[in-house]
């Protein structure tokens, strides 16, 4: 899978769990861009990642991420 392939599959993932239809990520986006995603839903958000894929992130990796493009990278490397 490449990045673009991960990076809708998260963008579906982040529609679902907060709701709303009309997010668009890019690599770049962060927390600072998107209204409702706060501490409590990163969480959320983690978790139905690593359901989506089959894959389990460790704290340390989740700690690391600043953006969704490091989450992409971090999938992409569980997938590999």
């Amino acid at each position: 899978m490449e990045n673009t392939e991960i990076l809708h599959k998260v963008e579906e993932v982040f529609r679902d769990v907060l709701d709303d239809e009309e997010i668009a990520l890019t690599m770049a986006t962060t927390a600072n861009d998107i209204e409702d995603w706060d501490s409590l839903t990163h969480v959320e958000l983690v978790r139905a990642v690593e359901k989506a894929f089959g894959i389990r992130f460790t704290s340390a990796e989740i700690l690391t991420w600043k953006n969704v493009g490091e989450m992409v990278e971090s999938v992409t490397r569980h997938k590999a």
